[in-house]
């Protein structure tokens, strides 16, 4: 990885690192090193690969201008023909308006929504989207100590919540019953001293995963996941003629972003995922046919 993060920094014209350029470079180095290509491939088959959005984001020139300019042949080969910038990015930015859009984003994802909020969206609009489902499904965990949040309180372990200025939880993992038929878990634990149950699902239980389809081999319009992910967005809908390098599915894994794009033109015949759905390599995404 040392070395695949050398060879994605050369390519990138040895930019400064400082976020986020150098997630730029680490989201190259990890997609060399998932897709395992060598140094002569990124550039020998760039205008076959799918490169992470923050990378295709570069050269379109989004984060600004690179002193001494974009390292060529690649900026072409990466680009492959979408519009790029040759001047400071906020300069073509479109005027908000603020308040709008935060009614906006309480009527679609009702919750109240802060002036944090609205600049998160504004300036991360897939990210703020994955956070709001996310608080939708689990509620606010804003309050976890981060410990509990990433991998869990062990049995025994108490630990505090404050929800709010003056109201404090005292929380207790007392045991974790087997899973049902339903892939859930009983989990018992004291809430202020007394005792409560709820059902979780359990997801480490891989016999109960779904396995999804895979692209078929050699047939172009078979789009696969490049690698292994969950789908932020879909980009096109069933019906929809598209053409060579479309944008269609964006995938999201290891806080990088990867937009799948057609390989052909023609028609989507059927979309095989949905929004939130994990997917391994090769999974199939999306039917194409010309």
């Amino acid at each position: 990885m040392k070395q695949k993060y050398n060879e994605a920094d050369n390519y990138l014209g040895n930019i400064v690192k400082v976020t986020p350029t150098s997630k730029i470079v680490g989201d190259l180095a990890q997609f060399m090193t998932t897709n395992k290509l060598s140094e002569a491939d990124v550039l020998n088959r760039a205008d076959e690969l799918d490169f992470p959005n923050s990378v295709v984001e570069f050269f379109e020139g989004q984060i600004g201008q690179p002193y001494g300019g974009f390292p060529e042949p690649l900026r072409t080969k990466v680009l492959k023909g979408r519009p790029s910038l040759d001047d400071r990015a906020g300069k073509t930015l479109p005027p908000i308006d603020f308040q709008q859009l935060r009614d906006e984003l309480v009527k679609d994802y009702g919750f109240e929504v802060s002036e944090c909020d609205v600049m998160s969206y504004c300036m991360y609009p897939d990210v703020f989207v994955e956070y709001a489902q996310f608080k939708e499904e689990f509620g606010p965990v804003t309050g976890l100590p981060t410990r509990a949040f990433l991998v869990g309180p062990d049995i025994g372990e108490e630990f505090e919540i404050e929800i709010e200025k003056g109201k404090t939880l005292h929380l207790k993992i007392i045991a974790v019953g087997d899973v049902n038929k339903d892939g859930n878990r009983e989990v018992f634990c004291e809430v202020n001293g007394q005792m409560r149950t709820f059902f979780i699902e359990d997801k480490s239980e891989t016999e109960n995963i779904v396995r999804n389809p895979k692209a078929e081999k050699g047939v172009k319009g078979s789009v696969g996941a490049p690698m292994p992910g969950k789908v932020v967005s879909l980009r096109v809908e069933e019906g929809e003629t598209v053409k060579k390098g479309d944008p269609l599915v964006v995938l999201s894994a290891m806080k990088m972003e990867t937009n799948v794009s057609a390989p052909i033109d023609g028609v989507v015949k059927a979309i095989a995922v949905t929004q939130g759905m994990n997917v391994e390599p090769a999974d199939l995404l999306i039917t194409i046919v010309s």
